[in-house]
């Protein structure tokens, strides 16, 4: 079996659709030196041929690793190039917590595309800071979104980036003003809520675009690439592992925002409706059946260890320096040395994520509470079953407890092949002939700040701000009818877990109640 060993160049970014190009050079065997670099090709084909055997033949013997990085930042700007806007686009910005930071980091990155020119947080030092960070006037920052909205519209879009249960209400309302919308995932933690903005933004003819970002990213666009070209042949099964980190778990899932069922919303919804979306997205056919089991098996005070005795926080643990979950290493420590951002900027709230800060927020405040004393009750484990038309099926497990956080793990079969993909790269085993394996290495991410989620964070905004600019919709891979279908999955994959049923995916009820439902 030969492998060829497959580098990035660039990306490309043609109607929205993010994909990469290749530069490879081959071995022949384990024993045999590669082709000779000085004789590679230079041509770069625009995009993958649909035919497998061409396909197959420009990923073999082009141009070595040291042209790949001469080229890279001569094709990541040409194609970048293309999102250029006629002018900045104004973005209102609705949550200045970590998300919004996030987000709104594209206008300072490319101020000639976007610029925000409002900010709403009840928190004075977030929205200040963000206001700050993007010169905005004081009259077009608030401690509400309702204030904004109520004004004549002055912006072409929002950012949504309120808590999980608060998306719906705004989004209607901006939508009913004729803005466009980016909302956070989930789009909303109800059915109701998700079919009503879905509604909005259609009967006001507005861009929606929710914040499934895994879709946006080269690494994505590959897989499903290959996977619409036939070069597995007929997608079978899919395995998809989302890895959660056991100190990010015990942060958010935990002690923090989504802790709580009642304060937000379940465990599968807030954390893992990207994964459900993205297996929906990869597999191109419509979700018919589910099941799903899990449970909340370690974070809870049974399981705390007998021998640091009744307290209720990590500042006064005995186990504090050996805990994996203590605070004290989680934020007090990064503190100490100086780190400022995520998570401890969310642990912190009136005020920079210092030493001082942090300690008192510890003492006081719900992430320096002992991850056995909290009152989380959402699942720290669970696997949902998933039968797509034609009798395809995919599995997806989610666990709190891993080393990798959020580095997803997938494994795609097919008939006449199999992908290994571990969220940057990308294994191809080609059943055909004497067999092939390629490795491709997909992570042509332009240089940015907004590095989250392989870049993905990134692509959503880009592909955002020129649909807004352009009024294209075509440019958003995460619109409202998408993520609607999606989240009746998910919804569908808690009720099976907690009645112990299988359930069906009906979306004709669905479109029912979005022709009925009045707003």
């Amino acid at each position: 079996m030969s492998v060829s060993k497959i580098v990035p160049i660039a990306a490309v970014a043609a109607g929205g659709l993010a994909a990469a190009l290749f530069y490879t050079y081959k071995n022949q065997s384990t024993n045999e030196s590669k082709e000779d670099e000085d004789g590679a090709s230079s041509n770069i084909p625009s995009k993958p041929t649909s035919s497998t055997s061409n396909l197959m033949s420009h990923l073999v013997g082009h141009a070595p690793p040291t042209f790949c990085e001469d080229k890279m930042k001569e094709y990541v700007e040409q194609y970048e190039r293309d999102y250029e806007t006629e002018r900045p686009v104004r973005l209102i910005v609705i949550g200045a917590g970590s998300r919004g930071k996030v987000y709104s980091t594209y206008a300072l990155e490319h101020p000639k595309r976007a610029q925000v020119v409002a900010v709403c947080d009840p928190l004075k030092y977030r929205r200040e800071y963000l206001a700050h960070k993007h010169n905005v006037p004081e009259e077009n920052v608030y401690d509400n979104w309702e204030e904004c909205v109520a004004r004549e519209k002055f912006a072409d879009a929002v950012i949504i980036v309120t808590p999980d249960a608060h998306h719906a209400e705004p989004t209607i309302q901006f939508a009913n003003k004729g803005y466009h919308i980016l909302v956070e995932k989930p789009m909303a933690v109800s059915e109701d809520d998700c079919i009503r903005m879905t509604k909005a933004v259609m009967d006001n003819k507005v861009i929606m675009a929710v914040g499934h970002v895994m879709r946006y990213t080269p690494y994505t666009q590959r897989i499903k690439q290959i996977v619409d070209e036939g070069l597995l042949g007929d997608v079978i099964s899919i395995q998809h592992l989302e890895p959660v980190g056991y100190w990010h778990a015990a942060h958010s899932y935990v002690r923090g925002n989504w802790s709580k069922e009642e304060d937000s919303t379940f465990m599968l919804m807030a954390k893992s409706c990207h994964d459900v979306d993205w297996l929906r997205y990869i597999m191109g056919k419509k979700c018919v059946r589910v099941s799903s089991f899990g449970s909340q098996s370690h974070f809870k005070k049974e399981r705390k260890p007998k021998e640091v005795g009744d307290v209720k926080r990590c500042l006064d643990c005995s186990a504090q320096d050996t805990c994996p979950y203590s605070a004290t290493t989680i934020y007090l420590r990064p503190a100490e040395r100086g780190y400022k951002e995520w998570p401890l900027s969310v642990v912190a709230t009136d005020g920079e994520p210092d030493v001082e800060n942090i300690t008192e927020a510890l003492r006081i405040g719900p992430y320096g509470r002992c991850v056995y004393e909290c009152d989380n009750d959402v699942v720290d484990n669970q696997v949902v079953n998933l039968e797509f038309e034609g009798g395809r099926t995919s599995s997806l497990s989610m666990v709190s407890f891993s080393h990798d956080i959020c580095i997803r793990k997938t494994r795609i079969f097919g008939s006449h092949g199999q992908l290994e993909c571990d969220g940057t790269n990308i294994i191809f085993h080609d059943f055909r002939g004497e067999g092939r394996t390629e490795i491709i290495y997909c992570d042509p991410t332009p240089p940015t700040r907004m590095s989250g989620h392989s870049g993905a964070d990134y692509y959503l905004m880009r592909n955002f701000v020129r649909a807004v600019d352009k009024k294209n919709p075509s440019y958003i891979l995460s619109g409202p009818l998408e993520t609607l279908e999606s989240h009746l999955i998910v919804f569908q994959a808690e009720k099976a877990r907690k009645e112990g049923r299988v359930y069906d995916v009906d979306l004709h009820e669905q479109n029912a109640a979005l022709q009925s439902v009045t707003l």
